[in-house]
């Protein structure tokens, strides 16, 4: 089975673990974050499956977020605003994703995580 990989080609987290995925032989789809953004009802879905909260899968080290200064306006709105948010632009979303048919993996810290969600 192919698994989504999103990602943004520039980061250098997505590189290491693009190039982790590549050195196990795990097939996946690449997906660049910005040109192909994630939908709300994906967006929805992934967070449902990852079994963590909304406010995880924002890039909280990007710009964008920086500018638009949402680590004081997070918590003043619902989960759904949240994940409406987004939506709206690939570079708000923590990077990278690993879509599987059950589970969601955000981010490329815990590679025993990575092992044991993709049987390696």
């Amino acid at each position: 089975m192919a698994y989504l990989f999103v990602e943004y080609p520039k980061c250098t987290t997505c590189k290491r673990a693009k190039k982790w995925l590549d050195e196990y032989k795990i097939e996946y789809e690449d997906r660049h974050i910005v040109e192909n953004n994630p939908t709300f009802e994906e967006l929805k879905e992934w967070i449902k499956l990852s079994g963590i909260p909304t406010k995880k899968f924002f890039n909280t080290s990007g710009n964008l977020y920086k500018e638009m200064n949402l680590s004081q306006k997070l918590n003043a709105i619902s989960e759904e605003e949240q994940i409406k948010l987004l939506a709206t632009n690939g570079m708000l979303v923590k990077r990278p994703i690993v879509v599987g048919e059950d589970f969601v993996l955000v981010g490329f810290r815990d590679e025993n995580l990575w092992k044991e969600s993709l049987n390696k």
